[in-house]
């Protein structure tokens, strides 16, 4: 069953935000925050009517309007055009008086409400297979690097391998020539004292 939706507000940056939503947990989420602002106190439960229509207008969808301004919430709104001064800091605390004064006096409309929240379930379902096709997305890409890491340390490895391999030989071939010119020295020391004993016999 889908559940009721409520509106949720906050300010991020240069934008008001809003959502329809069915708790907090999910309006946090959809803003993509990653601390609670309802328990810092920068952000609410909104009964601005104005909000309200935006926000159920597009359930799911983050509506926006710029810091300091009156505009009506969109969902592609444009930076503010004035972040100096103190003029936009009063006309925000006049806007939230506004929004304390008038709260929402229209009638319950059930079939509004359901058709509100399907809605919602339509956009989150929507939003979640984005999410899993761009993690699909990355997933691939690191399986693609992995792949690439493993062919050139396994490409290392070999090389590695071979080397060690003809280090071996060469060294093997090392030791046996050192065996072999000891072997020639000492056989050299042998048929040394014999011709120089059978020189010394000859020169009698």
């Amino acid at each position: 069953m889908a559940r009721k939706l409520k509106t949720y507000q906050t300010s991020l940056g240069f934008f008001h935000q809003a959502i329809a939503a069915p708790s907090m947990k999910a309006a946090l989420e959809a803003w993509g925050a990653d601390s609670n602002l309802f328990h810092q106190g920068a952000a609410k439960e909104s009964h601005d009517p104005d909000v309200i229509a935006a926000t159920m207008a597009k359930p799911g969808v983050v509506p926006r309007r710029p810091v300091g301004t009156e505009r009506p919430f969109s969902e592609h709104a444009e930076l503010p055009t004035d972040l100096g001064g103190g003029r936009p800091r009063k006309t925000a605390r006049k806007s939230k008086g506004q929004e304390a004064k008038k709260p929402s006096s229209r009638p319950v409309d059930k079939a509004a409400e359901r058709k509100a929240a399907l809605a919602y379930e339509r956009e989150q379902r929507r939003r979640d297979a984005e999410r899993a096709k761009e993690e699909a997305a990355r997933q691939k890409e690191r399986e693609r690097r992995q792949q690439a890491v493993d062919k050139a340390q396994a490409t290392f490895d070999k090389a590695e391998q071979e080397h060690a391999k003809r280090a071996a030989t060469i060294q093997a071939e090392v030791e046996a020539l050192e065996k072999r010119s000891q072997n020639e020295e000492a056989r050299w020391d042998k048929e040394r004292e014999r011709l120089q004993a059978a020189l010394r016999r000859a020169r009698g």
